[in-house]
Parts: C-alpha cells; structure tokens; sequence
C-alpha cells in the first residue's frame, strides 16, 4: 500500500510538473508585456478620468468624464474618425481584391516569375520615411506624376496632391495601397499554394476553366485568407500614422489627419496626455471590435467547411 502511495504521489508531481512547465516558459514574456503594455495601459485608462496638473505627470486630478464630453465636442475628433472610416471604406478592399489578383497572376509556372514576385514585394521592405519623402517628389505640383499627365493631355496645370484639401488624404491612401500590395499578396500566395492542383484539373473537366474556375474554386477556398487578410487591412487602416506625419502632417485643414495622428498630435504638441489617453482609449475599442469581428469570421468559416 506503501509504494501504492508513493507512485500515486509521484504521478500527480509529474503531472503537475508538466502542467507548470509551459507557464514558467511564457514567465518572462509575460513579465516583459505586463511592463511594456499591460502596465501602461492600465495607466493609460486611468488618465482618461484625471487630468495631469504637473509636467512630470506625478500629480492628477481627478476630472471624470470630463475628457469624454470634451471628446463628444470635439468637431476636430469627428473628422480624424471620418478620415479614419474614409481609410476603411476605401483602402480596405482594395487591399482585399487586388493583391488576390496579383497572387493568381504570379502564382503562374512561368519562367521568371520569381522576378515579378520580387518586385511586387519591393515596397513592403522600403521604409516608409524613404517611401514617403519618395512620393512627395512625385507628388509636387512639377514632379513626376504631374509632368506625366500633362504629356498625355489629361492635365493643364498640376494638381496640388498634397496641398489641396480634396487630394490630401486619398494621395497618402494610395501610398498605403502600394506599400501593402506585396504584403497581402504573399498571403494569398501562400493559400493559393495549398490549393491541391488536382482540384482544377477535375474542375476543366467539369468545364470551369480560364477565370471561371477563380469564382467556382479560388474564392470559395479562399474565404479564410479573405476574412484575414480583410481584417489585419482594417487595423492597419485604423493605425495609419506615418504616412500622414512625413507627407501631409494632417494637413491642410485636417482634411487628411487621422484618429492616430490626432492622438500623437494631443500628446507629444499640445502636450495633452490625459486627452490623447482618452482618445486612445477609442482607437482601442474600435481596433477591438475589429479584432473580434475577425474571431467571428474565423468561426464562420470553420463552420462553412
């Protein structure tokens, strides 16, 4: 009964050792984010309910939802959010549509080919300090894209892309467009590949062939990198802020500044740190439906297939 005991009691250390172990692995991840992030964003929601009264922000005062009816007031506010949801309506699916059509193009068996991969890729490893001081010389009333349209006869004069309150914010959309093309097209890639080819051959037989067997095949095996790479488009779109600091600054007019840019804006200008808490507090609530939205997503494609 003795050594009965004893291995019973040496079964359940073992398994509570084995239990243990993968906690004690995430131990110093988890200490390094509660320091890094969970920490200051416990700090960060308590600001949103005080108002700091010095400049080393040791002393507060509590002010309640005063920062939420000043944001609720806010005519500036409302339009980084429409910008913001402007970001979303447009960008997101073309991110969604055209890099899936950039993958079937260079999913081909041509000779070459990785070539054309590399170059759709290009802008995804391209700084965006250097991709946007690059597109600002394109962008200028006599750079590239103006002179181009004016050969062509499109154009008299140039157009101010960057200066104009109805081409600000949909020059710098088309900047994140052209970074986030290859990006999102390797994720297709990588879905297109595990796409059997023997499914197409029986498919031709079928007499789905040419662009039909996309919309009878591709789309509906697809749909999981679809729902993806919809969503990492849309917090992406919400988070957008270097575009904007190194072109536009927001400007002119706030016609091209966003929720993230209005939130440093308050912070690090204006020096408003319980404001930009309170705004960030929002970005955080949007980006969190977002993320959920993808769970549920995820969840319906599962139960689909």
């Amino acid at each position: 009964m003795q050594n009965i005991s004893t291995k019973n009691k040496n079964k359940n250390w073992i398994n509570y050792n084995q239990k243990l172990t993968p906690y004690l692995f995430l131990l110093p991840a988890l200490f390094i984010l509660g320091f890094t992030v969970f920490i200051p964003a416990l700090q960060a929601f308590y600001l949103t309910f005080n108002q700091i009264q010095d400049i080393s922000g040791t002393q507060t005062q509590w002010v309640g939802f005063a920062n939420f009816i000043r944001l609720w007031n806010d005519a500036v506010f409302w339009k980084t959010l429409g910008n913001t949801f402007l970001y979303l309506i447009i960008v997101v699916p073309i991110l969604v549509i055209v890099p899936l059509g950039l993958a079937i193009l260079v999913n081909q068996k041509l000779r070459g080919i990785t070539w054309f991969r590399a170059a759709f890729y290009t802008p995804v490893i391209i700084s965006m300090v250097v991709a946007g001081i690059a597109w600002n010389w394109l962008y200028e009333e006599k750079g590239l894209i103006n002179q181009f349209l004016m050969n062509l006869g499109i154009i008299k004069e140039g157009i101010p892309w960057l200066t104009s309150p109805k081409f600000a914010l949909y020059s710098v959309m088309a900047v994140t467009v052209w970074k986030g093309l290859g990006y999102y097209m390797v994720i297709y890639l990588a879905g297109l590949q595990s796409i059997p080819a023997d499914v197409y051959e029986a498919a031709s037989i079928d007499g789905s062939d040419g662009v039909i067997k996309h919309f009878d095949i591709t789309l509906p095996l697809m749909r999981p990198y679809l729902a993806l790479v919809a969503v990492i488009s849309a917090i992406s779109a919400t988070k957008v802020f270097e575009e904007v600091y190194i072109m536009t600054q927001g400007g002119p007019r706030n016609s091209s500044k966003t929720i993230v840019y209005y939130l440093y804006e308050q912070a690090f200008t204006n020096l408003e740190i319980s404001y930009a808490c309170t705004i960030g507090l929002v970005l955080f609530l949007i980006i969190l439906a977002l993320s959920v939205l993808r769970l549920l997503l995820e969840k319906s494609g599962d139960s689909l297939t």
